[in-house]
């Protein structure tokens, strides 16, 4: 299962979507103000796999020593085939 993340980590929405994925299991996609997860420390115990769109990371100025070593960098076009390959997607915005 594949979460996409758009909410601020300073917003319910975003706090409660990081919840589900992690009691899902599932793996997530940083997008928009959520690139902020990745940060380092911030996803500390997460379980699943974080990618972040880098395009969005590089637009809200996070350089990449900010980004914890486990995200994954990916583009929009890397989110398409990430979308096509999981057997759910859900949108938590």
């Amino acid at each position: 299962m594949l979460v996409i993340i758009k909410s601020a980590l300073d917003t319910t929405e975003g706090k409660r979507a990081i919840k589900l994925a992690n009691n899902m299991s599932a793996n997530i996609c940083l997008m928009q103000s959520a690139v902020y997860f990745s940060q380092r420390e911030r996803l500390k115990g997460f379980s699943g796999t974080v990618y972040v769109i880098d395009e969005d990371r590089k637009l809200r100025g996070l350089k990449d020593e900010e980004i914890a070593p486990e995200i994954k960098k990916i583009d929009y076009d890397g989110l398409v085939d990430l979308m096509a390959k999981s057997e759910k997607v859900v949108g938590v915005f």
